[in-house]
């Protein structure tokens, strides 16, 4: 849609002009994420603070134009596409620290900071977030908070949800909201804090956020257990997670995912591997031995082929050599792929292992699967070229079945991801009819005209 006459000056007169970008050429770059979507925006701004993204929020509102914030782009769900047009929100220049609390255990920093710069100033103190995505070098803080990312520490210190103690943000009609609180406890009215989280933008955008910090462990420690299938691999993640020493990280690649890696790296594995876990144990230092020996023994199950625990940085690096190489055989092989992050019970990881082998070999598509077993989020790999398109009819079709089967197991469609534009269209599978109502009037209340990432996370309203 074309923006009204005058209305890229007032952007400048607000934000500067060398915080608006106007050009084609150089708005392309905002224009998509790691998902293969793309779209050019008309605008890009760069506020930074609350103040300039309130100003542009009301002249959005006011003009009804589309606003998609945006941080680095890391998300796989076009999330931050700016499918309909408009004025992408970059927060890359709201990169301040603003306080860093020990004493009370948190920290309140901008949108735009990178994970990796909060985890190094909470080091310098004692402390780490939680929330570790494997892109923490590059996301933002901003974009963890949009899709509730967590990463493989999840199993054991809780996602974005759990570990944000409030919120200041700015709604679609350009008012600013306070959420939350800056103590452990608090119940004072709504907790529109975790609403706000994982709403990928379509409610408000933050500008603001107090994170909770947890102290940084004594020790800690690294284990690998090959097993001869993944039956027996999950069974042994039942029972480590139901034994009281919970892992910091419960990760876990398929037999498919261990073949790939076998022809595409240096790593040693046993010709009969089926499954595999990489477990990190950590805490006091006194105790680190009682715990790896409990959970060593919660992960001898039936299967197991071999368990493998380290104490030095080469012995961990080695044990985890399987899992780095991961990523690269699947760039190798499929540079396309579709990633999907279903969810299910844990209980339910060896039915949806073999429903995916089952779907597999029906549609002729190879899949791979890895991920955080210790919360039964899979990251579902369908290898396959978009540019042949009977491979991706095929692939299509698979996926839609793999949806099916997650939410037969009781499942969820997205653990970290989100929903995006990739997912939007089946999340009526998930969320019943009346529920969904009271979610899109949600988004009516904080975004009455609409402007916030439209069309994203939720089907139209009927």
């Amino acid at each position: 849609m074309p923006l009204p006459n005058g209305f890229t000056d007032q952007l400048r007169a607000q934000l500067g002009a060398d915080s608006v970008f106007s050009e084609p050429a150089d708005c392309l770059a905002y224009g998509y994420d790691n998902s293969t979507l793309q779209a050019l925006p008309e605008l890009v701004v760069f506020p930074h603070d609350h103040e300039q993204v309130v100003a542009v929020v009301r002249l959005c509102h006011a003009q009804h134009i589309p606003l998609i914030a945006r941080g680095r782009g890391t998300g796989t769900t076009g999330a931050t596409v700016p499918d309909r047009g408009g004025v992408v929100l970059s927060t890359e220049r709201m990169s301040d620290i603003i306080e860093t609390n020990p004493a009370d255990r948190l920290m309140v920093v901008q949108p735009g900071v990178t994970n990796q710069a909060v985890q190094r100033r909470a080091g310098e103190h004692g402390f780490f977030w939680p929330p570790d995505p494997s892109s923490a070098a590059v996301c933002t803080v901003g974009g963890n908070l949009a899709y509730n990312s967590a990463g493989p520490r999840a199993v054991k210190y809780g996602t974005p949800r759990e570990n944000v103690l409030g919120l200041r943000a700015v709604t679609g009609t350009g008012e600013t909201i306070v959420t939350g609180v800056r103590t452990t406890k608090g119940v004072v009215g709504y907790d529109l804090t975790r609403l706000l989280i994982g709403s990928e933008g379509t409610l408000a955008i933050v500008t603001e956020a107090t994170l909770k910090l947890t102290p940084l462990a004594q020790d800690k420690r690294t284990l690998r257990a090959i097993y001869a299938d993944m039956g027996s691999a999950a069974a042994a993640v039942s029972r480590i997670m139901a034994q009281p020493v919970v892992p910091c990280a419960l990760e876990f690649i398929d037999g498919a995912a261990i073949d790939m890696v076998r022809h595409h790296s240096d790593a040693a594995l046993p010709d009969d591997a089926g499954a595999l876990l990489m477990i990190e144990v950590d805490g006091p230092s006194a105790a680190m031995d009682e715990m790896v020996a409990a959970v060593s023994d919660a992960a001898t199950t039936t299967g197991l082929l071999s368990l493998q625990a380290a104490r030095s940085a080469q012995e961990i690096d080695a044990l985890w050599a399987t899992r780095h190489a991961l990523s690269p055989a699947l760039r190798n092989v499929a540079p396309k792929k579709i990633n999907e992050d279903v969810v299910v019970p844990v209980s339910q990881m060896p039915a949806l292992i073999t429903g995916l082998e089952g779907l597999a070999a029906r549609h002729r598509i190879t899949i791979v699967n890895f991920g955080h077993a210790g919360n039964g989020n899979i990251h579902v790999n369908l290898l396959v070229d978009p540019d042949d398109p009977a491979q991706l009819a095929r692939a299509e079709a698979c996926l839609d079945q793999v949806f099916t089967l997650v939410l037969s197991l009781g499942g969820s469609l997205s653990g970290e991801h989100g929903i995006g534009l990739v997912k939007r269209d089946f999340v009526g599978r998930e969320i019943d009819p009346v529920t969904l109502a009271l979610m899109q009037r949600i988004k009516q209340a904080f975004d009455p005209a609409n402007i916030l990432n439209p069309g994203k996370g939720l089907p139209a309203t009927p």
